[in-house]
């Protein structure tokens, strides 16, 4: 009741709040300079790339009604305009993957029906629009975003993964169009040599060649800033923008095929340019609304509801996580009043005939992240230099800290000390550590490991990258005859490349896979990096939640492949909150749920456990999870060779063998492994102890292992 008792008081505690740093939004983004590029660049090839793609799939879904234009155009004007009057700057707005379905939904709706048809097509997406509006209104009216906490990780994990699901249908299905005619029968002219069916077949064979290999190196690219080959820039700018490098490297391989190849083949996206008369009548789509049957009219609101509450969802989500509490951002958030702002941009969207856009994931806690990068940067730049300077007057370790903190207050003047005291103690702690008695640090003290090691979380919070990235991606719509040449196939495989790229940090994905995993394999798990819920949490609790998870999903996805009641699948994610709250907790201990369901900020990372061979007290428990030719295979090249390594001669003087425990290994050595023996000592290590192995001369040896 006290959501409707005080009506606008979310809005109007919202626009207090926000307007009292709106100018500095600006400010810290001019301040910045150049260097705000970086990250400005790299959200806008993170926001753009799928754009382009979900316009492909939105015009082969509509008959080329909808295009790339469309879904450009509507994500530059509500980028422009959340940038400019949105509460949350850090949040990215764009077409997105349910708006892409529900527009499915309505234009195959619109298509049967004698009253509309494709002609109104747009007019009634219109008024579904409108509706949607009046709804997103009523929601900011009367402070709807006060259940954001309802939004747990089971729900929200849920709904990614059923994305994740229709990203790869969507690549599966795209792949399989390509051994196929195009659906729209404008693009098709059957007296080319590229619509033969040898021809047909060659774009099929090419469009798996383009679309693997851009999920294969998009994937292998994510990671480069941990190679070891290359320098640190360069591995930097793969990692950042090697994707649409790798959009950009297929692309100009589909150039390269020999001349005798018909111009069609491979298959390339199909979208009218901006200033074709195709695309410039949705901009007067509005003058058709009042030719919409009033049944029709009226008949809108039902997937209005189903619009309204998937855009809610999806806003507050995306909003909720380019500022959850581990980025420590300093302004104030703006929940209810950015869902107001999305209802006058649906409303626009719907009277000009394009898409909607609402906030998006990843691109917006990206945004968030790559800002905390710059901002960090900064910071440590001037820390670093500031405590050399200080080193080389011999300053003591109390002192130094003391020039630091002065630095980070200087350049983080929004903080009281109180709570400077409290985001630097680690760093401080770490400092005055290094110091003897009288204070002085050891010449070997490096600033820079303990102030990147130390240095809290900080958020370059503006608007400007936001609104710049937008500009780019309205630029995107005059650079449609270079995006035209990209391949359809290269978009399939820009799909799945999607789809794999959301599953690592998923939990429900990462107990999916615990279910495939023995038990005698489960040491496996706790080795490596770790959730703590999986050694606080039964693994017979933990298989049941996921089973369950696993249902529910399939509920879902098959609720999207029902041909009209198929727009109704938002509708399962709004009940699991309810199920979450009230269901679950009959079902499961409470405090196995709250690791389950808890926040990525909150999930506490498990300790990390080393298997030794003498667990249990004897060779026999390790045995049995480990068979001989696993153990085998560790302690040996592919070659059958031994791994053992040249012992330095400082480590070689220090080495004393102990008289401890002596055991035995028996390795069932096969006819491969007879290279194997050796009359000489050996020194290697096995699970983080040193041993020296005295191979026997025998067929089936018993090599003796004495520890060190």
């Amino acid at each position: 009741m006290d959501l409707l008792r005080y009506p606008f008081r979310g809005v109007v505690n919202d626009v207090k709040g926000r307007a009292s740093c709106y100018k500095d939004d600006w400010v810290a983004g001019l301040r910045t300079g150049f260097r705000i590029l970086a990250p400005t660049m790299y959200i806008f090839f993170a926001s753009a790339l799928p754009v382009i793609a979900f316009g492909e799939q939105l015009s082969n879904e509509t008959n080329g009604i909808l295009s790339t234009v469309e879904t450009l155009a509507s994500t530059a004007i509500c980028g422009v305009i959340h940038s400019i009057l949105g509460g949350q700057p850090m949040m990215i707005v764009g077409v997105a993957e349910p708006t892409i379905i529900m527009y499915t939904y309505l234009y195959n709706f619109a298509k049967k029906q004698p009253g509309l048809g494709e002609r109104l097509y747009l007019a009634w997406a219109g008024w579904v629009c409108i509706w949607t509006a009046i709804m997103l209104f009523l929601l900011a009216t009367f402070n709807a975003s006060n259940v954001i906490s309802r939004f747990t990780r089971v729900a929200g994990e849920l709904f990614g993964m059923l994305i994740t699901v229709l990203f790869l249908q969507e690549a599966i299905k795209g792949i399989v169009s390509e051994f196929s005619m195009p659906k729209d029968a404008a693009i098709v002219d059957h007296s080319s040599p590229a619509y033969q069916f040898q021809w047909i077949y060659v774009n099929g064979l090419l469009g798996v060649i383009f679309s693997i290999g851009l999920l294969y190196t998009a994937l292998k690219t994510r990671p480069a800033r941990s190679w070891l080959y290359g320098i640190g820039w360069l591995r930097s700018f793969i990692a950042d923008y090697g994707v649409p490098l790798m959009v950009i490297v297929w692309t100009a391989f589909s150039y390269s095929l020999p001349s005798t190849v018909p111009s069609g083949v491979p298959r390339r996206l199909f979208s009218p340019l901006p200033w074709e008369s195709s695309s410039l009548k949705h901009w007067t789509v509005a003058k058709d609304l009042f030719s919409v049957p009033p049944t029709y009219i009226f008949a809108a609101i039902v997937p209005a509801l189903m619009v309204a509450g998937l855009y809610f969802f999806d806003h507050s989500v995306a909003s909720q996580l380019a500022q959850q509490k581990e980025f420590n951002l300093n302004k104030p958030s703006a929940y209810h009043y950015d869902i107001l702002v999305l209802g006058f941009t649906v409303l626009l969207c719907g009277l000009i005939g394009i898409p909607p856009s609402n906030g998006v994931l990843p691109q917006s806690p990206m945004h968030t992240k790559s800002l905390a990068i710059l901002r960090g940067q900064l910071l440590r730049k001037k820390m670093i230099q500031t405590a050399k300077e200080s080193m080389v007057n011999r300053a003591s370790s109390l002192e130094i800290y003391g020039k630091m903190q002065e630095v980070f207050i200087q350049m983080d003047s929004k903080q009281n000390a109180d709570s400077v005291d409290k985001d630097l103690k680690s760093l401080k702690d770490a400092v005055l550590r290094e110091g003897d008695e009288e204070g002085k640090l050891a010449g070997e003290f490096d600033p820079r490991k303990h102030i990147e090691a130390h240095l809290p979380v900080r958020v370059n919070e503006q608007r400007l990258s936001n609104l710049l990235q937008s500009l780019l991606v309205g630029g995107c719509v005059g650079a449609m005859p270079v995006i035209k040449m990209i391949p359809t196939s290269v978009l399939w495989g820009y799909f799945a490349y999607m789809a794999i790229d959301s599953l690592p940090g998923n939990q429900f994905w990462e107990r999916i896979q615990l279910l495939f995993i023995g038990a005698s394999r489960r040491y496996r798990v706790l080795e490596s990096p770790h959730a703590s819920f999986v050694e606080s949490v039964p693994s017979r609790t933990i298989s049941v939640f996921t089973i369950l998870q696993i249902v529910y999903l399939l509920i879902c996805f098959g609720t999207t492949w029902i041909p009209i009641a198929g727009i109704l699948f938002p509708l399962p994610f709004f009940l699991m909150i309810l199920i979450r709250q009230y269901l679950l907790p009959k079902f499961f201990v409470p405090s196995d749920l709250r690791e389950l369901d808890a926040a990525e900020y909150e999930e506490l990372e498990g300790v990390h456990h080393e298997h030794t061979l003498e667990e249990d007290g004897s060779i026999s428990g390790s045995c049995d999870s480990r068979n001989d030719a696993e153990i085998l295979d560790e302690l040996t090249t592919n070659r059958g060779e031994l791994k053992h390594r040249v012992v330095g001669h400082r480590e070689e003087r220090h080495l004393q063998v102990s008289t401890g425990r002596i055991f035995e290994l028996f390795l069932l050595t096969k006819n491969k492994y007879r290279a194997l023996v050796l009359f000489v000592p050996i020194l290697g290590r096995f699970h983080g102890h040193t041993f020296i192995m005295f191979p026997s001369p025998f067929k089936c040896c018993s090599t003796k292992c004495m520890k060190i």
